[in-house]
């Protein structure tokens, strides 16, 4: 029942998004909008341009983001037996922000769908080489292992992403607007393609949920269990770099998305991840679909990007996180 009013409160939200915006149209416009046929008259014609080429690709990113962003910061928590690990910890974010400006640097690109690949390769070979960094030495596969080299090869890359920025005024501009994080203008060029390794992504998490039980009893128990925890880690980080990396390459890092939906995730369904994943996937939709749409009303009739209005509600809930913590550890 949960997940069945998780599904009807994302298909309301839809359906507000593509109504509101910066001209409010009618439910009966937008119908017009999504199944009308070209026409002479210019009213309606605008009116089918602004939802079948604007709103519909906008709310069908924040959609797939949402999930994808959702379901990885469910996994990197299980993985890490960190309640406050999110995909950035694996170096996406860093990864694909810098091979976004290098790109632009070096090839002077501009158009999105060009460097989207770019920025997915970014992420992945970040992720590839934490997992490596945290797979090698004594502390092979510990969560504070892979913890450490997250955070070393973010703090590496966000240095070298400035030293470029700083140098090349263009690639200055466009990091400016990726660290926003936005599912504005972005056409279905770019989002099917996304969709493709999203959707690579949430077939490998499906497969390793009942690892992950079992790897939160600990390392010990779960190979007694018969795990194989080293591919069990591998799939895993696998299906996280392409959930984070494919959601990031399109919108841009989003921060505390991941960690915010999946705490809310836990205390709807306890710690069973085969229903905490699904939870988290369809929550990360909603409130990045809820956070877009709000970005549109406050400033009519500019703008706040999703990823802005994701920030200034993460940062509190992040905030009331630590502060519950050390009340449970007095």
């Amino acid at each position: 029942m949960g997940l069945v009013t998780l599904v009807l409160v994302l298909v309301a939200a839809g359906a507000v998004s593509l109504a509101v915006g910066a001209r409010a149209l009618s439910p009966g416009e937008v119908w017009h909008g999504l199944f009308a046929a070209p026409e002479s008259d210019q009213r309606l014609t605008e009116i089918r341009l602004i939802v079948q080429t604007v709103r519909v690709p906008r709310t069908v990113l924040a959609i797939v983001a949402g999930i994808a962003l959702g379901v990885g910061g469910a996994l990197i928590q299980g993985y890490t037996r960190n309640p406050i690990a999110d995909t950035g910890l694996l170096g996406v974010n860093s990864g694909a922000s810098f091979a976004v400006v290098t790109v632009i640097a070096v090839f002077g690109l501009s158009d999105p769908f060009q460097y989207l690949w770019f920025a997915f390769l970014g992420a992945a070979v970040a992720g590839v080489v934490v997992f490596g960094l945290a797979s090698i030495g004594r502390g092979a596969g510990n969560p504070l292992t892979l913890a450490l080299a997250g955070q070393g090869v973010t703090v590496f890359l966000a240095a070298m992403t400035t030293a470029i920025a700083l140098s090349d005024q263009k690639s200055l501009n466009a990091l400016r607007f990726w660290n926003a994080g936005s599912v504005a203008g972005v056409g279905f060029g770019v989002i099917w393609p996304v969709t493709g390794f999203i959707a690579a992504g949430l077939v490998l998490a499906l497969i390793t949920l009942p690892a992950i039980n079992l790897l939160n009893l600990g390392d010990d128990v779960a190979r007694g269990l018969g795990v194989n925890i080293a591919l069990s880690r591998t799939v895993g980080i696998t299906a996280i770099t392409l959930l984070a990396g494919a959601a990031t390459a399109a919108c841009g890092p989003i921060a505390f998305l991941g960690l915010m939906v999946a705490h809310v995730a836990r205390h709807l369904t306890g710690p069973d991840y085969r229903w905490l994943v699904p939870y988290a996937g369809l929550l990360g939709a909603v409130v990045l679909l809820v956070c877009d749409i709000v970005g549109r009303l406050v400033v009519r009739p500019s703008e706040l990007d999703a990823g802005v209005v994701v920030a200034l509600l993460g940062a509190p809930f992040f905030a009331v996180l630590v502060w519950r913590g050390k009340i449970k550890n007095a």
